[in-house]
């Protein structure tokens, strides 16, 4: 979308930059009844806004009366092609959003460099796949317009010689640049929160550098008692986060304390200790060597001691302890998962090292595997770009099928993709031009498209228009406070209706019952859904973490007018916050709660916390819930923003047989948001998550939901 039209003059000042470059700006506008907030007041010139491509979102055209862009580009890389991120670990692509820090590449004084790079945009569409293998092993799904990164520069993936397609293009002769992922072992990662990787993990971490002391000590007036000492004292609050995590989950509870202050040469540390006789049988019983290690416990066991005793620096890699019998585990765990290490000479202080041989490639196998807590090791940026691995094109295979895909613009252009360098598809940035940033901007400085009712009928007379489905609610709420004051949604909804435009409805606000008598009339007409976004159903919590917002009362009730109405409602069940609303009480309630208002789906997903709000919801999770900060961070390590496989695997075997007790809809996983959204028909239209108040964006608590 563009704005354009005459700028008729300003009623407040004080108007943001960005939007004073506009020459679109009718007026800024500040009431005694939205105190904080400021409207900004725009003619638009489109008010449909179009999906880019053939997009995985089962819509074509969304509307966003408050606020809203669009993009129009080509993306090329299947979902689950995993993206290495600034922090030195992988996430798939669909989970990389804009904002987040990845790794690209510059080319400094002749050398080719490691950098972090930011994502500035990110699309999907469906083209024709391909997969690209390489000698290493390592493949990669993608179309056949993306570029990698050869020995000869940047190449298609399939190209001609000559005529209409001509254009470089791969040939098994070429060499991808990157390091590869050909040293992973096969399937998927292994769950940081299995019961076997924990045990492995405190085995690492404990024996490497932890403190027990078991001993007998004299009584002042005769006899003697045995003191029991456990004590872990780190300068990285990631694994120490971790650790005592998992020692909650074997039921040993540690007290955290100030351990060392930082000097001129040294960091600061902070430890956890206990002296219960009890908690001290339960840690030995846990870093016991065990009888038979699975691969979970060996996995467990390097990111321990990596995290423990590991460096990374200068592309070499080491684990390092004086205890031969921790370095021939090291050795033993290194080798049962495919990966090279050696045993470097003693130093004169009688500690020896493990090195991990191979290059980046090793690296990242390694990380992968052991999936270490503490971010500063895994750092790459700023090493050159060196290839270890035998990266050569052996084939190319054409998949024969269209497949969902999608692609990201950084602001080096390029990023690392399933180990290999690949150059960004077509894209433009987002509106940061408007100098509106995605944080407290996002609630206080709201752009009103006052004409948008108006310009929408302009555009669905057109001859071309097709009347396809229009999505509204799929990036900011269309009945937020705003709307109170200029009802725009009637105007939009006549103006589907009558040109005969289906469309649907996603909304947390109650105002959308003002409405309900004009929606009813206009299902009649064309197809019709709606759903509300419900979260939380304890009522303090709600308040805790959405005040300002309409209460979960007051929104049922709205799902209950809405029933009451002739319509359909979904309910969106989310986020569910780990360890607050995911007890089987709470959705047990949760879905009771909105059968009984009427509810005709519900759709759920886990709290998603994207870079830009992870520091904000932890400093209320530290005010409001402290005891839960470590668990959280166990979670949410790193830039990881979704929460673990493994806790939404077991979320699902809690909701699905509640779901189907409760008499609705059963869900299932959404590939992209790791959310799951409904089968039924109605809200079809929906995609799970859409509403970026769900993952998304503001500083305040009711930005989550």
């Amino acid at each position: 979308m563009r704005w354009s039209g005459q700028e008729l003059g300003v009623e407040q000042s004080g108007t943001l930059p960005g939007l004073a470059k506009l020459n679109n700006l009718v007026r800024s506008v500040q009431t005694p009844e939205f105190a904080g907030v400021t409207f900004h007041e725009v003619l638009a010139k489109s008010a449909l806004n179009k999906v880019p491509g053939q997009s995985m979102v089962p819509f074509g055209w969304t509307i966003n009366p408050y606020r809203g862009c669009s993009h129009a580009c080509v993306y090329c890389l299947a979902p689950e092609t995993e993206i290495t991120l600034a922090d030195g670990r992988s996430a798939p692509l669909w989970s990389v959003e804009v904002g987040d820090m990845v790794i690209g590449t510059r080319v400094d004084d002749g050398m080719r460099r490691y950098v972090q790079s930011k994502v500035v945009a990110k699309w999907s569409t469906r083209k024709p796949a391909y997969r690209v293998m390489l000698a290493d092993g390592t493949s990669i799904v993608a179309s056949g317009d993306h570029r990698f990164l050869t020995e000869r520069g940047w190449k298609h993936v399939t190209g001609a010689m000559s005529g209409r397609g001509q254009r470089p293009h791969l040939t098994t002769g070429n060499s991808l640049k990157g390091f590869g992922r050909g040293l992973r072992p096969a399937g998927p990662p292994p769950s940081v929160l299995s019961r076997e990787y924990m045990r492995g993990y405190l085995t690492g971490m404990i024996r490497g550098d932890g403190m027990m002391l078991r001993r007998e000590y004299p009584r002042a007036r005769g006899g003697s008692y045995i003191a029991h000492r456990f004590r872990l004292a780190l300068a990285d609050a990631e694994a120490l986060a971790r650790s005592r995590m998992y020692l909650e989950q074997f039921g040993v509870r540690t007290t955290e304390f100030p351990f060392s202050a930082a000097t001129s040469s040294r960091r600061q540390m902070t430890a956890i200790r206990t002296s219960r006789h009890s908690d001290y049988d339960a840690i030995s019983a846990i870093v016991a060597w065990p009888h038979s290690a699975d691969s979970l416990w060996r996995a467990g066991f390097l990111g321990g001691i990596f995290d423990a005793e590991g460096s990374c620096s200068n592309g070499v890699m080491r684990i390092s302890n004086a205890d031969e019998t921790m370095i021939s585990a090291s050795m033993e765990a290194l080798s049962h998962f495919g990966l090279d290490g050696t045993i470097e000479p003693p130093a004169q202080n009688g500690v020896r090292s493990v090195r991990v041989r191979g290059g980046l490639a090793a690296r990242e196998a390694f990380f992968n595997v052991a999936q270490p807590a503490i971010t500063r090791k895994l750092q790459i940026a700023g090493a050159t770009v060196k290839t270890h691995a035998d990266l050569q094109v052996v084939a190319i295979e054409d998949l024969g099928e269209i497949i969902d895909m999608l692609d990201i613009t950084t602001t080096t252009g390029d990023f690392i993709a399933n180990g290999v360098v690949s150059h960004n598809c077509f894209a433009r940035p987002t509106h940061t031009y408007l100098d509106l940033d995605a944080g407290d901007d996002f609630d206080r400085q709201i752009i009103v498209k006052v004409n948008v009712a108006e310009v929408l009928r302009t555009e669905l007379a057109k001859p071309s228009w097709r009347h396809d489905h229009v999505a509204l609610g799929t990036n900011t709420d269309p009945y937020q406070r705003a709307e109170g004051r200029y009802s725009l949604m009637p105007g939009i909804i006549d103006a589907l209706t009558t040109s005969g435009t289906p469309f649907s409805i996603l909304t947390k606000g109650t105002l959308l019952r003002r409405d309900l008598p004009q929606l009813a009339d206009a299902a009649t007409h064309v197809p019709v859904d709606l759903a509300m976004s419900i979260a939380v159903y304890d009522h303090e919590l709600q308040q805790s973490v959405e005040p300002g917002t309409p209460s979960t009362k007051a929104r049922l009730a709205t799902v209950t007018a809405v029933r009451d109405a002739g319509l359909d409602c979904a309910v969106f069940l989310m986020p569910i916050l780990p360890y607050l609303t995911d007890t089987r009480a709470h959705l047990d309630e949760a879905l009771r709660q909105a059968k009984a208002a009427g509810a005709t789906s519900v759709l759920y997903t886990a709290l998603h916390l994207r870079p830009g709000v992870k520091p904000w919801f932890m400093q209320w999770l530290e005010r409001e819930h402290p005891e839960l900060v470590p668990k959280y961070r166990s979670m949410y390590y790193g830039n990881n923003a979704y929460a673990p496989k493994e806790y939404r695997r077991w979320l699902g075997q809690r909701m699905r047989p509640l779901i189907r007790a409760h008499g609705l809809e059963q869900g299932r996983e959404d590939p992209v948001t790791g959310g799951v959204r409904s089968s039924a028909p109605a809200p079809s239209r929906h995609v799970s998550g859409s509403l970026p108040d769900v993952f998304g964006r503001p500083p305040d608590p009711s930005a989550l939901f």
